[in-house]
């Protein structure tokens, strides 16, 4: 089955070429679109009620906490388990064995002999034997300095600086968020008919939102635990200005790779979101509406701390540019093709990131076709082959289709300097330097282009024999070229899928993989530790539990919440060593 091309006509729409380039897709930015975005405008759309049922938390914050969340279809239940971590134990690191929280998200109801199994089941994580109808396994570890920070400003009658979640944006950070079957938990097929939680990760994304709320209540209950008659709870702009952190490395890679079907569907949908806005006349109050997100980006990003100098310079050339868009903007009169004037202007003056930005931002306008595409991101995957196809029109293809991938040399050291493997450790892929490291004969096949070109070289020398034989004739003669030949096949008429770039070569940086993913999921802060793993936050700025259902704020209220900036807090006066003057 081919994925979906159109179901709606809309022109202007990048060309792949464009797109599918690894350094642009590296530059996306969270926008409307992305999947924490869908989940809280889903959860303000239907109403779903969430209720704490349990919060059995000792002074230290230890214990067990349980959340029951009601959707107009069904129930479901979070359960948190707290548990005191000696420091020698304490790691982000996928081998870790043991964290601050464990958590998992549950369907249906949590009767005794279930809880009992999840207590000895889920604090294992990976090393447990899960319950079926676990839908979401999760882990976290405090920010040790932020939680200090904040447990003892808040028992001491005042609020904590701002400034503590502008450096970090979270009190705890995830290490892993499974979901599909992972460790005996459902598999996709029990949510592959469940209205809420069919979008792609929408059930991750559900237990990171209740962690939360957990970090939130969990926080509030130390401080009165230390100071009952002094302490004051967490003020609301501070709680929506909270995320949830997450530390990922190169395990998310491979499914970019893996589901190109999939790929080609969140891909589309963002570029048909953004034609479509391209396409509108740009009205005085709309054009407005764009200067002020602009204005919110460009604080966001000024206040974005990292340590990697390389994603600081890239936030700097961001801010300076977003002033100049600024400034073209002010200048230019709202017309029909106001947008594609800017677009066009920024391809040619703006740095990628800043291009990437105005395209989320331009995708912020336009609801009304946007929301409609949340449904439209999920796909049932099947690479198809088709053996009587000629073998003559097969190569015609990969000519037409995948010429981006006939530059590969296999002569050329910088076309084979790296290789994927998955470690022997935690099944964890990694990257090697082929002929200095060791595992490369255990590779992944995720270098789409070098496998591409191999196959077409290959179908050459085939052709000068066989000029007229099909497909199925090839593969018996290469029948180690059947998986390249139906992706082939498959993912022609798909322009978005296939990532046009060898992974392989040398200046590949595998940080754009995990943007790229970490975009759609809604990730701010992007915060790079080393080219093979980041930190990032999500669902800073989102809507509180107690908002869901407050019938005095509408729903495009409060889902407009992207790039959120640090709250100014009034009366609040920070203690000596204020984080500016640390960071």
């Amino acid at each position: 089955m081919t994925p979906v091309v159109s179901t709606a006509r809309i022109d202007g729409l990048r060309p792949a070429s464009l797109v599918m380039d690894l350094a642009r897709l590296g530059s996306m930015h969270a926008s409307r679109l992305s999947f924490v975005r869908s989940l809280t405008r889903k959860m303000l759309t239907e109403h779903w009620q969430i209720t704490r049922t349990r919060f059995d938390l000792d002074a230290n914050g230890h214990g067990l906490a349980i959340y029951r969340l009601n959707t107009p279809t069904n129930r479901y239940h979070c359960v948190i388990f707290s548990r005191e971590l000696p420091p020698e134990a304490r790691s982000d690191r996928v081998i870790a064995e043991a964290w601050d929280l464990t958590f998992a998200l549950v369907d249906g109801e949590v009767e005794d002999s279930l809880l009992a199994h999840m207590a000895d089941n889920v604090p294992l994580q990976e090393a447990g034997r899960q319950h079926p109808r676990v839908l979401v396994l999760s882990r976290a570890n405090k920010s040790l300095r932020n939680f200090s920070h904040f447990v003892t400003a808040l028992a001491d009658g005042r609020q904590p600086d701002p400034a503590w979640l502008t450096a970090v944006g979270y009190l705890y950070r995830t290490t892993a968020v499974y979901g599909n079957g992972k460790f005996g938990i459902a598999d996709f097929a029990r949510l592959k008919g469940n209205p809420d939680f069919n979008r792609p990760f929408a059930a991750e994304m559900c237990a990171v939102y209740m962690l939360r709320h957990f970090s939130i209540e969990q926080l509030n209950h130390l401080a009165r635990a230390r100071a009952p008659e002094r302490a004051v709870s967490l003020d609301p702009d501070l709680q929506r200005y909270l995320g949830i952190g997450n530390s990922t490395g190169l395990g998310m890679a491979p499914f970019l790779i893996n589901h190109p079907q999939l790929i080609q569907q969140w891909i589309y949908g963002r570029e048909r979101a953004l034609a479509y806005a391209q396409q509108q006349p740009a009205s005085p109050p709309k054009r407005d509406q764009l200067l002020a997100l602009l204005r919110r980006a460009r604080v966001y990003l000024q206040q974005t701390v990292t340590e990697d100098a390389a994603q600081t310079a890239r936030n700097q050339a961001t801010v300076a540019a977003v002033v100049t868009i600024i400034d073209w903007l002010q200048q230019t009169p709202a017309s029909g093709d106001l947008y594609r004037q800017l677009t066009a202007w920024a391809l040619q003056h703006c740095p990628l990131e800043a291009q990437e930005l105005i395209h989320s931002l331009l995708i912020e306008l336009y609801p009304e076709f946007t929301d409609t595409l949340d449904d439209e991101f999920g796909y049932q995957e099947s690479m198809d082959l088709k053996p009587d196809m000629k073998a003559e029109h097969l190569k015609a293809l990969i000519e037409d289709k995948f010429g981006w991938a006939l530059n590969y040399s296999e002569q050329d050291p910088a076309d084979n300097y790296w290789f994927w493997y998955r470690s022997a450790e935690k099944e964890e892929p990694r990257l090697g330097i082929r002929h200095q490291e060791a595992g490369a004969d255990k590779e992944l096949p995720l270098a789409i282009g070098p496998r591409l070109c191999r196959c077409y070289h290959r179908l050459v020398a085939f052709l000068q024999n066989c000029p007229t034989a099909m497909v199925v004739e090839f593969l018996l003669a290469h029948p180690e070229q059947k998986s390249c030949v139906r992706r082939l096949q498959t993912m022609a008429d798909t322009p978005y899928g296939e990532i046009r770039a060898n992974l392989w070569h040398r200046d590949m940086k595998p940080m754009h993989l995990l943007r790229t993913k970490l975009s759609f999921f809604g990730a701010g802060r992007f915060d790079p530790k080393s080219e093979r793993w980041v930190r990032i936050t999500l669902f800073q700025g989102a809507p509180l539990v107690h908002e869901l259902n407050d019938a005095t704020l509408s729903v495009a209220e409060l889902d407009d919440w992207s790039f959120p900036a640090e709250p100014v807090l009034q009366d609040n006066h920070p203690e000596p060593g204020h984080i500016r003057s640390i960071v």
